[in-house]
């Protein structure tokens, strides 16, 4: 595959840039940030800044690791106009998913680009369903789409737990974004990962049912 395409670099760039500038003027954080009441309020310019600035370093190195490696193979995969509606789309999508599931809690705040990247990461998982992944805490490869399947079975269970400060709601609207972006930018998924598609949206339907059927979302 050709060396990192150059919008990729760009994003990554834009992404390292105003994190650090953030980190270090809170006032300028605090504008940028998505929070319920200011975007309920009309700042939604919120629902895309906020994924430019990040929590601290190690939020900012996963995000932007996360967006290295499978970026590329994105952008080869689309063409740079659809990938960046895909990665807008996707930020959004996650951002509004956020908004109406806490939309009775003003005070809900999140940042970073975790619902572009996670579109991303699920475009790239429906346009090459062989691909094998493997992590550090994890290094035995595994079929992409059971690490699909099983990201979004625990997203939905962190939605439904809220006991961590990691943005569930933004996960799953993105990866849902990235989904519905690759099924209209390139319909052949539809025959080549097939079985992929369809497990993740059973999954996804089951799982939900199950976790959220005692309550109104």
């Amino acid at each position: 595959m050709p060396g990192l395409p150059p919008l990729i670099l760009l994003l990554l760039l834009i992404n390292i840039l105003l994190s650090f500038r953030a980190f270090k003027d809170g006032l300028l954080f605090n504008r940028l940030k998505f929070n319920v009441k200011a975007v309920q309020l009309g700042e939604q310019y919120r629902l895309i800044s906020a994924g430019f600035i990040h929590v601290d370093v190690n939020h900012l190195f996963f995000n932007m690791f996360t967006l290295f490696i499978f970026g590329g193979n994105v952008v080869y995969g689309l063409g740079n106009v659809n990938f960046i509606l895909l990665y807008f789309i996707s930020l959004i999508l996650g951002n509004l998913l956020a908004l109406y599931y806490h939309r009775q809690n003003p005070y809900y705040t999140a940042v970073g680009a975790s619902g572009a990247i996670m579109g991303v990461v699920y475009s790239c998982i429906l346009m090459f369903p062989d691909m094998k992944l493997a992590f550090i805490f994890f290094p035995v490869p595994m079929p992409a789409y059971v690490f699909g399947v099983g990201y979004l079975i625990y997203t939905l269970f962190g939605m439904r737990a809220q006991r961590d400060s990691i943005g569930h709601t933004a996960h799953f609207g993105g990866a849902l974004g990235g989904i519905l972006c690759t099924l209209v930018f390139d319909p052949f998924v539809f025959q080549k990962s097939l079985f992929t598609l369809v497990l993740l949206v059973v999954v996804t339907v089951v799982a939900g049912f199950i976790l959220f059927r005692k309550q109104g979302f």
